[in-house]
């Protein structure tokens, strides 16, 4: 691939994580601008095959986050187009997005996770819960879909809302402890980030209220906690099958053990996101890891010297 290449940067959406995706859509574009390459930034909706049509676009640097973006369906699209694309297949998006399908797929994995149950809309509440206990939408991002209920009182509450969001709900055991993350580049753990957030709890609005949350990279960890983490980033990575780059979220309990919550197979793409922030403790910095993805997903071309052209 060389610069002259017509390079996709895909944003926004239609999920309700779109602003978020804009940011970081707008980051990659103007980082692979300011390497030299022949990009263009296109807001996704329903004309996206037009829309890459329009443009000629070859290959596509994928900045979506959320439905319709994160979950493999541009990804399903973009393989039928046959136009090569940064970060997971469609099938390994799939089932990262879903937080009850990753936690069953790493249930034989040794990562250690915290108890859980699926309740479906129609059931009882289970009765043998232990509260608090964390509510969440299987496909929520950004913290979005995610209550903490302190009482069956607090959780009938958070279904009830939580019911028009999704037909199934995630009931978590709570975790006490600190939040870290750890970002995952072609099957590297990269360094641990510790997130503060000044409220106690990485909400929406401490995620992207600048101010409210910090974050330390590396994380100030006893080096065992923070291998053991990078350690399990790594095997979820590889056994749901990601490329790219990926960010694994934990929370190391009062044991030092930390607990996989979910991974995420596109994260926040921006010069002060937790992903690059942690590349750049490596020693990659914003502009490079962009070009890195972009020129993996033309390593990863698919091989279609079986497929048949279509006349």
């Amino acid at each position: 691939m060389d610069k002259n290449t017509r390079v996709g940067v895909l944003m926004g959406g239609m999920s309700t994580e779109r602003p978020i995706s804009m940011k970081s859509g707008k980051a990659v574009l103007a980082a692979l601008q300011a390497r030299g390459w022949n990009a263009v930034g296109i807001d996704m909706g329903p004309d996206l095959p037009e829309r890459l049509k329009a443009e000629s676009v070859e290959v596509a640097w994928l900045a979506l986050h959320g439905q319709f973006g994160e979950d493999g369906c541009v990804q399903g699209l973009l393989e039928i187009l046959r136009i090569p694309y940064t970060g997971s297949g469609p099938s390994a998006s799939s089932f990262a997005m879903d937080k009850i399908t990753t936690k069953r797929l790493l249930a034989d994995s040794g990562i250690p996770m915290p108890s859980d149950h699926t309740w479906r809309i129609g059931e009882p509440i289970p009765s043998n819960m232990s509260y608090p206990v964390v509510a969440k939408t299987p496909e929520g991002g950004s913290t979005l879909g995610i209550q903490i209920c302190a009482d069956p009182q607090a959780l009938e509450a958070a279904l009830e809302e939580l019911q028009h969001m999704d037909q199934e709900v995630l009931l978590e055991d709570f975790v006490a402890g600190r939040e870290i993350t750890v970002a995952v580049l072609e099957g590297v753990s990269l360094p641990v980030v510790e997130i503060v957030p000044d409220s106690g709890f990485f909400d929406f609005q401490s995620k992207y209220t600048e101010g409210m949350t910090r974050y330390l990279v590396p994380a100030p960890l006893e080096a065992s906690v923070a291998q053991a983490a990078q350690k399990y980033a790594a095997i979820a990575y590889e056994k749901m099958g990601l490329k790219g780059i990926a960010r694994a979220d934990f929370i190391v309990d009062s044991e030092g053990t930390p607990r996989f919550l979910e991974i995420n197979t596109i994260p926040g793409m921006t010069a002060t996101s937790l992903s690059p922030m942690a590349a750049a403790e490596y020693g990659i910095p914003f502009e490079e890891l962009v070009e890195k993805l972009l020129i993996s997903a033309d390593l990863e071309l698919k091989n279609l010297s079986g497929v048949a052209e279509i006349p």
